[in-house]
């Protein structure tokens, strides 16, 4: 239950409505082709987060096969898509409070102005911070029981709302009645509609449940089981969401063109357009407590991730500081409280959020494929509760299709998270120099690769099509080509940079301790 928590989040609420604006009905297809890549990339994952079940694993894995310098760059990038998701699911909810329609709620309507935050807006953001944080602050297991309990209405609450809008008023006009109705901004819209209409942030959670497998029993079956039962609800129910939020609109609404459509709060608004008021206030209580149980998984996951980051060796060892009687990374979620904080003073929409948790997201996503590739050759005898046949496909395909994502989620989005990214940096370097820049030529070189990945992504997405916010010098989808070649070729400089560093001695040790299922 933990997993499809984190996963069906705030991505529900708002998803649909903004898939739809873009793509049309198309935006099915969307939600189909973004199901399939994500669980893609969750195979990688099942493989080597089976293979070293601990704390914050993910922000580990790259050291292992490559040193400590793209394992921090993957960590960082790692805890920052993590993090970022705490300030959007605090404002999914205060964007939907900020349209209550009861009298007695008039005080929540200034909460949004202009599609953003107000200063009130930015308060209540806050509050909601701190109920994610302080839940987590006291014990995971605490924070578990709490969330089973959310876990049960945010997968009850879209089934209700499907049964009752479809049993209201579906149009299958809707779905329009040719190719150009049905794809009304041509076959383009459906990548856009991925990276930039949350559908690729609603469905990466799933990087919760092996972040947090050292609290997980019998990892090396439940984490696999989580993800693929996880990721297998939550599609069939965006999926049937964004069908039935299609069908179920009234044709004054669609005959204005679905770039018009611009919903506050898409399902209540849509209720009430519908004259069902009593659906629009569930729909309205679970948009609050909804994003709840996503930001309490997650800032989970983020403390996970940060309190793990100190075991590089480059960062304090105080933030792994959980010395309590309830194993919480108190000083962890502290400083993800306040790094949330300022991540809502900064970009102060849902919108805007969810292109920074993608792209984020993703870049950290592009170090699995390389990771599973590289132990396949380090590592061909350790110990693999799930060996994914086909890996050395399969894993190349991944890091393609990761970094088609990237470009999907438009610049100059991609080219603003990666600054994020390499903000982390200095403090590598400072760390690094106390330690005196021990194998540094070797780290550097295991890292290089990426650097001038992230750099050409950056070029191909500036100079790209303009469907992506691109130049249009490279057009679709010849643009889509050059992105497969370059990174097939970046994928094999990858896996060809590994070093057995002092690390990999580390994730031996780990993986020596995991059981396999006929042990």
């Amino acid at each position: 239950m933990f997993g499809l928590s984190a996963i069906i989040g705030s991505g529900w609420m708002f998803g649909s409505s903004q898939a739809a604006q873009i793509a049309g009905p198309a935006a099915i297809i969307a939600w189909i082709v973004g199901a399939v890549l994500v669980a893609m990339i969750a195979m990688v994952y099942v493989e080597i987060g089976t293979m070293f079940p601990e704390e914050g694993a993910m922000s580990r894995f790259t050291m292992y096969t490559h040193g400590s310098l793209l394992g921090h760059i993957f960590s960082w990038a790692n805890w920052i898509s993590l993090l970022a998701i705490l300030p959007i699911e605090a404002v999914a909810s205060v964007q939907y409070m900020s349209t209550w329609p009861w009298e007695w709620a008039n005080w929540t309507h200034g909460f949004m102005k202009g599609g953003q935050l107000s200063l009130q807006g930015i308060m209540m953001a806050t509050v909601m911070l701190f109920i994610f944080t302080i839940i987590n602050y006291w014990s995971v297991t605490i924070m578990a029981k709490f969330n089973n309990f959310i876990s049960v209405l945010k997968v009850v609450v879209p089934i209700i709302t499907m049964i009752v809008l479809v049993t209201a008023h579906f149009d299958f006009n809707n779905m329009g009645s040719s190719f150009s109705e049905f794809m009304p901004n041509g076959t383009s819209s459906i990548f856009v509609a991925i990276g930039s209409a949350g559908i690729i942030y609603s469905y990466v959670a799933f990087q919760t449940v092996i972040n947090l497998s050292n609290d997980i029993k019998k990892p090396s079956v439940n984490i696999r089981r989580g993800i693929i039962l996880s990721l297998l609800i939550s599609a069939l129910i965006y999926i049937a969401l964004q069908i039935v939020f299609i069908g179920a609109l009234p044709q004054s609404v669609v005959s204005g063109g679905w770039s018009k459509i611009n919903f506050n709060s898409p399902f209540a608004d849509l209720a009430i357009l519908l004259n069902i008021y009593w659906l629009s206030t569930l729909v309205y209580f679970t948009a609050f407590i909804s994003p709840v149980g996503s930001g309490i998984a997650f800032a989970s996951s983020a403390s996970k991730s940060l309190s793990s980051m100190p075991k590089n060796k480059h960062l304090p060892l105080f933030l792994s500081n959980s010395n309590n009687k309830y194993n919480s990374p108190r000083i962890a979620l502290m400083v993800d409280f306040v790094v949330s904080f300022i991540l809502i003073l900064l970009f102060k929409n849902w919108s805007l959020l969810s292109r920074v948790v993608a792209a984020s997201t993703l870049i950290s996503l592009l170090s699995g494929p390389v990771v599973a590739g590289s132990l396949r050759k380090m590592g061909p005898e350790m110990r693999r509760p799930t060996k994914i046949k086909g890996m050395k496909i399969l894993a190349p395909v991944v890091f393609d299709l990761i970094s088609l994502a990237i470009y999907w989620a438009m610049f100059p989005t991609t080219v603003e998270v990666i600054v994020i990214i390499i903000v982390g940096l200095p403090i590598y370097f400072v760390y690094d120099y106390r330690r005196g820049f021990k194998e540094f030529k070797q780290k550097l070189y295991a890292s290089l690769w990426l650097i001038v990945h992230l750099f050409g992504l950056s070029i191909i997405s500036w100079i790209g099509g303009s469907d992506f916010g691109g130049m249009n010098l490279i057009k679709y989808p010849m643009d889509f080509v050059v992105i497969l070649i370059f990174s097939t070729v970046m994928y094999y400089w990858a896996t060809h940079s590994l070093y057995y560093s002092g690390y990999f001695d580390d994730a031996k040790e780990i993986n020596s301790t995991v059981k396999l299922d006929n042990d």
